[in-house]
C-alpha cells in the first residue's frame, strides 16, 4: 500500500490544473446548455433564470458531473487529456464523502478570486485548500508508452 505522506506523490501544477478546468468548463457548458434546454421544452418555451428552483438543478447538474467522473477513476475529462488524477492521499479512489467536500469547498475556492487554487504556488505540497479539506491530491498521471 503506498505511504500516506503526500510529498512522495507527484502533485500536478496549477497550470496544468487550469488548463484541465478549461477542459472541463467548455464540456459542463454544452451540459448545461442541454438541461437547460430541456428544462425550457418542459416549461414550453418559457423559463425564468433567476428561479431558485432552475439555479439549485443546475447546481445539481455540476455536483453529479464532478462527483461522477471523480469517484469513478478519478477523472473527469479533461483531467484525462491532461494526465492528471484525483486520489486519496494513499493512491486510492476517492470516497463519495471526500468527493462531496471537495466539491462544496472548492465553491469558495474559486469565488474568493481563485484563492484557493492559487494556494498551491505556496503550499509545500502544491496542494489547493479543497485538496487539503477533502483529503485528496491531484497527481500528474505517467505518460504510457507506446507499443511499436
Amino acid at each position: 500500500m503506498p505511504p500516506d505522506n503526500v510529498s512522495e506523490i507527484r502533485p500536478a501544477g496549477l497550470l496544468r490544473r487550469l488548463a484541465s478546468m478549461l477542459y472541463d468548463s467548455l464540456l459542463l457548458i454544452a451540459v448545461l446548455m442541454a438541461v437547460t434546454a430541456l428544462v425550457v421544452l418542459v416549461n414550453q418555451g418559457e423559463i425564468d433564470y433567476t428561479h431558485p428552483l432552475y439555479r439549485v438543478l443546475l447546481v445539481l447538474v455540476m455536483f453529479a458531473f464532478f462527483t461522477g467522473f471523480w469517484t469513478h477513476g478519478g477523472q473527469t475529462l479533461g483531467m484525462r487529456s491532461w494526465r492528471l488524477q484525483l486520489q486519496r492521499r494513499d493512491g486510492g479512489t476517492p470516497t463519495r464523502a471526500q468527493c462531496v467536500v471537495r466539491f462544496l469547498a472548492a465553491i469558495p475556492s474559486l469565488l474568493l478570486f481563485g484563492t484557493g487554487f492559487l494556494w498551491i504556488l505556496v503550499d509545500r505540497d502544491h496542494m489547493a485548500w479543497h485538496d487539503r479539506l477533502s483529503k485528496t491530491v491531484v497527481v500528474l498521471v505517467p505518460k504510457q508508452q507506446k507499443s511499436k
